[in-house]
């Protein structure tokens, strides 16, 4: 995190400069004037031959002047060539080539002139030259053959271009040639070897020269290298051995100097360019270079090394710049040095360039030439473009050196005066005129400007102003008297007032005033004072792993009366918003952060005028890239070092890497991992299994995940032998009651050692002493036939290959197959725990019996009925198991209330013995389950009718109900109560004490046994308490009471008229009422009239309870029955309940409890809407 100070653009903006504090006062352009040169070509004026040329040339003056050229000092007359013509109102020449020519007819120097009645100014001479990019000489070049590690120079030798052109070498396959301080290239274009090494044979090289103005590159025919060596085994691992030279049997030697050649030479420079010093040395090894100066230190702010250290540069040089310096090559077998003494010369600089002179008539004023260099340059004045000499006389003028001094000026005295000052290294030319004006003072920027500042800053406030004589100018403030000059003020001679710190009273009104002889004039300006711009919250530095979030926070305070705009920076470029960032006023959130979102982030919070900067940098965590160029080397029979070269860690340390390798014999192309390897390696020899083809990769880890895996290595293959160890997991078992399978896990690739793996099978019965059977097997299984029944054999199997077995392997028990089980558990016991689990003993039956691994004791069981009659009962066989040789165990989760029948078997791995002899037990009666649809309505404030349905589960005789429910309001409970019901009932109606409170409902079913599971329900809410107190109020009034009497007369006209109707057939024609047709599926409507009856009077769906005790059949299978006449019934197959009981329907009491057939008042309404 970091504020950042605003970039100079801004102070530029914040100070509103006009004019330069040294600046010359111009005269307004409405005003005479002698010509002044505004803009011009450089002096040494380079054009592309393929484009038209252009000499720019532009001036002003009152009147316009007029131009004319010269060429080589000669008047150079336009109007005869037709291809040279000069722009309008202006003094540049185009020079057109679209209808033929050369433009190299047209080099040579040109100089412009600009003229009025005022007088004559002049343009540098400008030398016009034409762009060359001549092709190479056609060469055919030898191999250069040279002993390695001997020194090389491959000249280049460019053809002569202007300008320059841009030198680089690459091969003739357009690859860059690869520079280090071994090689590298020189200053001159040529490519130098400090010594040669037999890789350096591995390509060609060419010199390419690319040509600024044409942007072509010529290509040089390539040089071809042939390097003698001792040794000509080319070891890449050796590039970067310490000594790589002893190592290939080159001699080592000390160092020498290439370029330049001895031990000193000299150089001139001029004042202003670039200095560049080179010592290019060569030697074994390569020798380092430092550079130093004699009597004193390099200027470290202008000091900079190129090149390896083989350059120095020293920037925008200077006479203190010139002395000795020297260049130190040196290795291990020595030093050698190289002076070069400097020589700074100078073309002309100025000291005190002319200015424009404007003077009223009768003052005395000067012109002033003076310049430097090295020689020392000579001065010539010239007036309107004739030198001085030749110029008529003036009486007025004086000429002294560097100076022209006038005395008493008039109108006849203006003129425009050149001053042309050189050396052997240059020349400067400039132009001053000198005007002679009677004009009174006037401001020439508009008036009562209003300027905005920012506290603290330092602010100028420009007054222009133009006057003959020059006028004196005072500032005042706010109207008073005292003159602003000195202190926190200042003025300059342009006029300007500096106020070197804004401070909140500097704010008002401001004024300037100028004066001459003539008169005066004033101008105001308005100072407004604003509060800077400032980030008080800034971003801060922040690491990020890839794929979170991050937040930047930029909070500002700004002066609330300018605008202000928060813009980003990422790395100094404006920050492209895309879909996975946001910008808040006040922060930057970027989601899903990448590796491209790295880099420093800058908020930049602007007003127009000021701005404040804050940067921070964000660093993202990324999984490492992936390690590169692997190489095997220190080669041997069972180990192999590999090395890599570590990928970027992308700013999380690399913690581990994984070492992964692939063979192409057994697994090809499957990657198995070989080893694992701290962060800080990168090289670690890898033991090796022998007969294996090696291919190895590397895989890096940090803390965010691992990278891709590394290219492969080349392969390598380890020699073979016998196996040092046997196949594991050996085992025997049958299949069959006569066989035995054995079975073993493979041996994979680095266990094989050889070719051809294969197993020999060896076994025999245990304990008997006989020979061992073997067989030779290729695959991991073997089947022994003929055995006898569940019988222990000896097994071993042992690895082997081409090249011999493997170790003696250890032996294993297995067993021949299993048969099937004699003998059945025999005096089976029965004893009911409750009625839903039973206990059983047995006798076990004999080992020898079993014929085979005992696995388990198994009882089959079924329900065969219940004891509640006329239920059906699901006889689906049901098992336990009892694992192991055991005598007892307990059968769980049966049905209460009914019959079971039981059978016993033992178990072994081929399946299931004889069974025993069938046992009948019955489970005693049991608690129900919950009642069924338990439903809680409440028609109205007054009653509550519950309703339910019998338990799915009775298991038992049921004999009744139990309802208990307790009164609640809010945390308020009342007093429970509890209700007693026959088993026959099944609805309940409850008067409500108060019309406020709910209800809570719990409902069980019992048998003899006691209370089942209970069921809870609650109460419909009631009215609120507003709407109930509103219903009260409204019932005390007048008008209420009265409209319920007019509803109730309403309703009674409505009830006799609908009497009449059902005493006439009681059915309504509705077709006629209708849009469509009745469909005439609907039984209802056959005749075209519908029976409109009391639907809440009807029975309800399911059982009905009659006044005897039965149960009323209904469709559903789910319908109970009368549990004291008892029946059939039926369970699904875990014995949940899924019968029916039946019993016979009472039709009297039914009839009794269906609902009449008059038609309610409700639905009378309903008719006759």
């Amino acid at each position: 995190m970091a504020r950042q100070p605003p970039p100079p653009s801004v102070h530029a903006a914040i100070l509103l400069c006009l004019l330069s504090l040294s600046g010359a006062i111009e005269i307004p352009m409405d005003l005479s004037q002698p010509p002044t040169i505004t803009k011009q070509s450089v002096k040494d004026h380079i054009v592309d031959p393929r484009d038209n040329i252009l000499i720019e040339c532009e001036a002003k003056g009152n009147p316009a002047p007029s131009f004319h050229w010269t060429r080589n000092s000669r008047f150079f007359n336009i109007a005869k060539d037709p291809r040279v013509s000069m722009r309008r109102k202006s003094g540049t020449l185009v020079i057109d080539f679209r209808s033929g020519g050369r433009p190299e007819e047209y080099e040579g120097e040109y100089q412009c002139f600009a003229r009025n009645k005022f007088g004559t100014a002049l343009s540098n001479r400008i030398r016009l030259q034409v762009s060359k990019s001549p092709l190479w000489p056609k060469e055919n070049l030898d191999p250069v053959v040279v002993q390695e590690g001997a020194p090389l120079t491959l000249q280049c030798n460019p053809p002569p271009g202007l300008p320059s052109p841009v030198i680089f070498w690459m091969s003739s396959s357009m690859e860059p040639i690869t520079q280090d301080k071994r090689v590298s290239q020189g200053h001159n274009g040529d490519l130098y070897f400090s010594n040669v090494m037999l890789q350096d044979m591995q390509t060609d090289y060419s010199c390419n020269a690319r040509f600024h103005f044409t942007h072509t590159i010529q290509q040089k025919n390539a040089f071809t290298l042939k390097v003698l060596t001792n040794n000509p085994y080319n070891d890449s691992s050796l590039r970067n051995h310490p000594d790589m030279y002893s190592a290939r049997g080159v001699a080592e030697r000390t160092p020498s100097f290439m370029y330049p050649q001895g031990t000193a030479s000299s150089q001139m420079v001029l004042r202003g360019t670039d200095l560049l010093l080179e010592c290019i040395a060569s030697g074994v090894p390569t020798p380092d270079i430092a550079w130093y100066k004699k009597g004193g230190d390099l200027p470290s702010d202008k000091a900079k090394f190129e090149n390896f250290n083989k350059a120095l540069r020293i920037t925008n040089v200077s006479e203190e710049d010139s002395g000795e310096y020297f260049c130190l090559a040196s290795n291990k077998m020595g030093s050698i040095r190289h002076t070069i003494s400097v020589r700074v010369k100078a073309a002309p600089y100025w000291l005190d360039e002319p200015k424009n002179l404007i003077l009223a008539p009768g003052e005395d004023g000067r012109l002033v030439c003076r310049a430097n260099g090295n020689p020392k340059p000579t001065v010539q004045w010239m007036v309107n473009g004739e030198p001085l000499q030749s110029a008529p006389p003036n009486p007025n003028r004086e000429v002294a050196g560097d100076t022209i001094i006038f005395r008493d000026t008039q109108i006849s005295s203006r003129a425009v005066y050149q001053c042309n000052t050189s050396n052997e290294h240059g020349y400067l030319l400039a132009n001053a005129f000198v005007s002679v004006l009677d004009v009174p003072p006037r401001m020439l920027s508009p008036r009562n400007q209003l300027i905005r500042v920012i506290l603290y800053n330092r602010t100028r406030l420009d007054c222009p102003f133009f006057g003959s004589p020059i006028p004196t100018l005072r500032w005042f403030k706010n109207g008073q008297g005292s003159n602003l000059d000195g202190g926190n003020y200042h003025v300059y001679e342009n006029g300007s007032l500096e106020i070197k710190m804004i401070r909140k009273e500097d704010q008002g009104i401001y004024t300037c005033v100028a004066t001459n002889i003539l008169g005066k004039a004033e101008n105001q300006v308005r100072l407004e004072v604003k509060d800077p711009t400032r980030i008080y919250r800034m971003p801060e530095d922040q690491v990020a792993k890839r794929g979170t979030t991050v937040q930047l926070e930029c909070r500002v305070k700004h002066d609330p009366s300018l605008k202000l705009t928060v813009s980003w920076l990422k790395d100094d470029e404006p920050l492209y918003i895309g879909n996975r960032m946001k910008k808040e006023d006040d922060s930057l959130t970027i989601f899903g952060v990448a590796e491209r979102d790295q880099g420093s982030y800058t908020c930049v919070a602007s007003t127009e005028l000021d701005q404040d900067l804050a940067k921070a940098y964000l660093t993202v965590l990324g999984r490492p890239d992936r390690p590169r160029d692997l190489e095997l080397t220190d080669l041997a029979e069972r180990s192999v070092r590999l090395t890599w070269i570590p990928g970027d860690d992308n700013n999380s340390p690399i913690t581990d890497y994984v070492v992964q390798f692939e063979e192409d014999q057994f697994q090809p192309g499957v990657w198995h991992d070989h080893s694992k390897f701290p962060g800080s390696v990168n090289s670690a020899i890898l033991q090796l299994s022998p007969y294996v083809n090696y291919q190895f990769r590397v895989i890096a880890i940090n803390e965010v995940g691992s990278s891709h895996p590394s290219l492969p290595s080349e392969r390598y293959r380890t020699s073979g032998a016998p196996p040092e160890s046997n196949p594991a997991d050996v085992k025997g078992e049958g299949t069959r009651k006569n066989n035995m399978e054995i079975t073993w896990t493979p041996m994979n690739a680095t266990s094989a050692f050889g070719p051809n793996l294969r197993y020999i099978v060896k076994w025999r019965r245990r304990e008997t002493r006989e020979t061992w059977n073997n067989a030779t097997v290729w695959g991991s299984r073997y089947v022994v036939g003929q055995t006898p029944v569940y019988v222990p054999y000896e097994i071993r199997v042992q690895a082997e290959n081409d090249f011999g077995k493997g170790p003696e392997p250890d032996t294993v028990i297995g067993y021949s197959g299993e048969d099937y089980p004699r003998a059945a558990p025999t005096d089976v016991k029965i004893r009911v725990l409750n009625s839903t689990a039973i206990s059983l003993q047995w006798n076990r039956v004999y080992p020898d019996t079993v014929q085979g691994q005992l696995r388990e004791y198994r009882a089959y069981y079924w329900r065969e009925s219940s004891l509640l009659k006329n239920l059906w009962v699901s006889q689906k066989r049901q098992q336990a198991s009892f694992p192991g040789d055991r005598p007892r165990g307990v059968v769980s989760r049966l049905f209460p209330y009914s019959n079971y029948k039981l059978e016993m078997v033992v178990v072994n791995g081929r399946g299931d013995g004889p069974r025993s002899e069938t046992k009948e037990f019955t489970t005693p009666e049991g608690v129900p389950s919950a009642p069924r649809r338990f439903r809680v309505r409440q028609p109205n404030l007054e009653t509550i009718n519950l309703e339910w349905d019998h338990p799915e589960h009775p298991n038992g005789i049921l004999i009744g109900y139990t309802l208990k429910y307790v009164a609640f309001n809010g945390t308020k409970l009342g007093k429970q109560i509890v209700e007693n019901f026959s088993p026959n009932q099944t609805k309940f109606t409850m008067q409500r004490a108060d019309p406020v409170s709910r209800y809570r409902f719990t409902l069980s079913a019992r048998t003899q046994v006691g209370s089942g599971e209970a069921v809870t329900e609650e109460s419909p809410a009631p009215p609120n308490e507003a709407y109930t107190n509103n219903q009260a109020d409204i019932a005390t009034q007048g008008w209420f009471i009265g409209l319920m009497c007019a509803i109730a007369l309403l309703v009674l006209i409505l009830l006799i008229v609908c009497f009449i109707k059902r005493s006439r057939g009681g059915k309504y024609p509705v077709r006629e009422k209708k849009d469509v047709p009745l469909g005439p599926e609907d039984p209802k409507e056959e005749d075209g009239s519908f029976d409109y009856s009391d639907e809440d009077n009807k029975p309800l769906q399911g059982s009905q309870t009659s006044l005897d005790g039965t149960i009323k059949q209904q469709e559903s299978d789910d319908s109970l029955v009368d549990y004291g006449e008892g029946g059939e019934g039926q369970f699904n197959e875990d014995g949940s309940f899924i019968g029916q009981y039946t019993v016979k329907k009472d039709k009297e009491e039914t009839e009794g409890n269906e609902s009449s057939e008059a038609t309610s008042p409700v639905n009378a309404i309903y008719s006759l809407a």
